[in-house]
C-alpha cells in the first residue's frame, strides 16, 4: 500500500475536457505541483455525492489559499460518468480523474472488491501530493467518512 514518502505510480487517467477525451499521465498531473487528491468509491453514490465531493467544492478556495495548486478526485469510473457527476455537483474547481479499469487504484493498493455492488472500487481516502510524492494520506476504515473530508485536509495544511 502506498504511504507517505512514496511517489505516485506513472499511469494514465481519463479526463473529459470540452467534450474531448484526454489521457494525461501521473507526472503531467502531479509533477511540480502541490495537489490534494481524494478518492471516492463511485460517482453518484450517496456519501460521495452528499458529503465527500461537496466538501471539496465548498472549501476549494480555502485549500488554494493554503498553497494547493489543484484539487483532484479519482474514482474507478469512466470519464463520461465523472464529467456528468462534476456538472451535477457544480464541481468546476475539481479535476476528475477516471481510473476506468482501476490500474492506479490497484497499483497503490487502495482497491476493494465490492462484489455485485460494482466490482473493484477505490477505498475512500485523501492525500496531499507534492511534486508527485505523497506527503500526507488519510485512509478511511470501511464504511466510514471521518478522515478524508475536505475540512480535515484543510486543517492539516
Amino acid at each position: 500500500m502506498i504511504s507517505v514518502g512514496s511517489p505516485l505510480p506513472e499511469v494514465s487517467f481519463g479526463i473529459l475536457q470540452d467534450g474531448e477525451m484526454t489521457n494525461p499521465h501521473t507526472n503531467a498531473l502531479f509533477g511540480d505541483k502541490k495537489v490534494v487528491l481524494f478518492a471516492v468509491p463511485g460517482a453518484f453514490t450517496p456519501t460521495c455525492s452528499a458529503a465527500h465531493l461537496p466538501g471539496y467544492v465548498v472549501l476549494a478556495d480555502k485549500l488554494k489559499e493554503k498553497g494547493i495548486d489543484e484539487i483532484m478526485c479519482v474514482s474507478v469510473n469512466d470519464a463520461f460518468v465523472l464529467d456528468a457527476w462534476k456538472k451535477s455537483q457544480n464541481a468546476e474547481a475539481i479535476t476528475m480523474l477516471a481510473d476506468g479499469n482501476g490500474t492506479f487504484t490497484k497499483t497503490i493498493g487502495l482497491d476493494m472488491d465490492t462484489g455485485d455492488f460494482g466490482g473493484v472500487r477505490s477505498v475512500r481516502y485523501s492525500m496531499l501530493v507534492e511534486d508527485g510524492v505523497v506527503t500526507r494520506i488519510n485512509i478511511e476504515d470501511p464504511g466510514r467518512f471521518v478522515v478524508s473530508d475536505a475540512q480535515t485536509m484543510l486543517d492539516s495544511l
